[in-house]
C-alpha cells in the first residue's frame, strides 16, 4: 500500500510538471527513480501483451506489462492534469515570477541530480550533454505556429507532446506552445472537457508513447551514459524557458491587435530579462528558487531511501 501511494504521488508530480510550459514530467520520473521502469513498462505493451489480454490471461498480462505500476503512475498524472490546470492558470496569471522561480530552482537542481547518475563522463558523454543542451536552448528561440484545430494536426500534437513529456528537459506544454495549440489543448480543452479536441490528442499520445518508448529503451540499453547525459543537457538547456524574469510576447493579428483565445491572450514567446530592481518580490523569488532546489533534494533522497528499502 505504501509503495502504491508513493507511485501515485510520483504520478501527480509528473502530471503537475507537464501542465507547466518549460517543465517536463520526464525530469520528475528520472529524479524519482522510475524513469527506466516507466519506459520499459510502456514498451512491454506489444503484440504479446495484446494476445495475453484477449485470451483472458489477465494475471500474466499484468505481470508482462507491469500493469499496476502504469495504472498508479498514470492515474496520478491524470488527476494532476485535470485538477491543477485551473490552479496553474490562476498562478501564472497572478503570480508568474513566483511560480517560475520555484520551478527554476527545481529544474536547476535536477541538472545535478540527473547528471550524477552518469557512471563515467567520457568525451562522447560530454559531447552528448552539449548537444542536448544546445538543442533544448535552440528550441526556446523558435517562433510558435498559429492555432490549428484540424483532427490530424491534433493527433500530431499528441505524438510530439507525449514524446517531449517523457523526455527529461523537454516540456510537452512548451512544445504545444511552439505548435500553436497550448492554449487550445492544455487550457480550453481540459477545462471544458471538450472531447472533440481531446480525443485526437489522446490517440496521438497513446500511439506516440508506445512507439517512442521502444526507441528510448533501446538507447538506454546500448548507450546509457550518453543517453542520460543528453537528457541532462536537455534539462540544462531548458532553464532559459523557466527563468522567472521574462517579457511575454503575444501573438497579434494583421491590425496589431492581440489575439485572444478562450478569454486569454495567446503567447508567442518569452524574452529573458533581468529584474530592474531588487525588492521584496525578488527576495521572495530567490527564496522560492531555494525551495525548488530543496524540493528536488527531498524527492531524490526519498526515492533513494525507498529504493534501498525495496532492495
Amino acid at each position: 500500500m505504501k509503495e502504491s501511494i508513493i507511485l501515485f504521488i510520483k504520478g501527480i508530480a509528473m502530471g503537475a510538471a507537464n501542465v507547466i510550459p518549460g517543465v517536463s514530467g520526464g525530469t520528475i520520473a528520472l529524479i524519482t527513480g522510475i524513469f527506466e521502469r516507466l519506459i520499459n513498462a510502456i514498451k512491454s505493451i506489444n503484440v504479446k501483451a495484446l494476445k495475453l489480454l484477449f485470451s483472458g490471461e489477465f494475471k500474466n498480462f499484468a505481470l508482462h506489462t507491469d500493469f499496476w505500476f502504469l495504472v498508479l503512475v498514470f492515474s496520478g498524472v491524470g488527476v494532476a492534469i485535470l485538477s491543477l490546470a485551473r490552479l496553474f492558470d490562476f498562478l501564472f496569471t497572478h503570480y508568474p515570477v513566483y511560480i517560475w522561480s520555484y520551478f527554476f530552482g527545481l529544474i536547476l537542481a535536477s541538472v545535478y541530480f540527473v547528471g550524477k547518475t552518469v557512471e563515467k563522463w567520457s568525451l562522447s558523454v560530454w559531447i552528448s550533454f552539449i548537444l542536448g543542451a544546445a538543442v533544448a536552448f535552440a528550441i526556446t528561440f523558435l517562433s510558435p505556429a498559429s492555432e490549428n484545430r484540424d483532427f490530424f494536426y491534433l493527433i500530431i500534437c499528441g505524438v510530439v507532446a507525449v514524446c517531449s513529456m517523457i523526455l527529461p528537459g523537454l516540456s510537452g506544454s512548451f512544445v504545444l506552445i511552439l505548435m500553436g495549440n497550448y492554449q487550445l489543448v492544455a487550457i480550453e480543452a481540459i477545462n471544458n472537457l471538450d472531447f472533440n479536441l481531446l480525443l485526437p490528442v489522446l490517440i496521438g499520445m497513446v500511439g506516440g508513447l508506445i512507439l517512442f518508448s521502444h526507441f528510448l529503451s533501446w538507447l538506454l540499453k546500448k548507450f546509457k551514459d550518453q543517453t542520460i547525459s543528453t537528457l541532462t543537457g536537455f534539462i540544462f538547456g531548458s532553464l532559459g524557458v523557466i527563468w522567472p524574469w521574462k517579457k511575454t510576447i503575444y501573438i497579434t493579428d494583421q491590425l496589431g491587435q492581440t489575439v485572444v483565445k478562450a478569454g486569454k491572450a495567446v503567447v508567442e514567446k518569452y524574452v529573458v530579462i533581468l529584474p530592474e530592481t531588487f525588492g521584496i518580490e525578488e527576495m521572495i523569488a530567490i527564496l522560492l528558487m531555494l525551495a525548488g532546489i530543496i524540493s528536488i533534494w527531498i524527492i531524490e533522497k526519498t526515492a533513494k531511501s525507498n529504493s534501498e528499502t525495496v532492495n
